[in-house]
């Protein structure tokens, strides 16, 4: 996953924690098929990975780029 091309990079912490996860979806359902975002954040975004298993079930695919301990990313595309 080293050279993929991300339409688009999201910095989790620059967000308001009461509308991160909103505009993260927003960002998500504006991707087409086969495009992916970046998402970096200063904590393991794993209820969002579960959110995302809830709210678009058989949509994205969730890979770790980097876990911890200051910062998280994944890769997030849409299928």
């Amino acid at each position: 996953m080293n050279d993929t091309q991300f339409a688009v990079k999201i910095q989790a912490p620059e967000i308001e924690p009461r509308f991160r996860h909103q505009k993260i979806f927003e960002v998500f359902d504006e991707l087409k098929s086969g495009e992916f975002m970046e998402l970096s954040n200063d904590h393991n975004p794993k209820p969002l990975h579960y959110q995302f298993m809830i709210e678009r079930e058989d949509t994205f695919t969730w890979e770790y780029l980097e876990e911890g301990p200051s910062l998280w990313r994944v890769a997030i595309g849409k299928q």
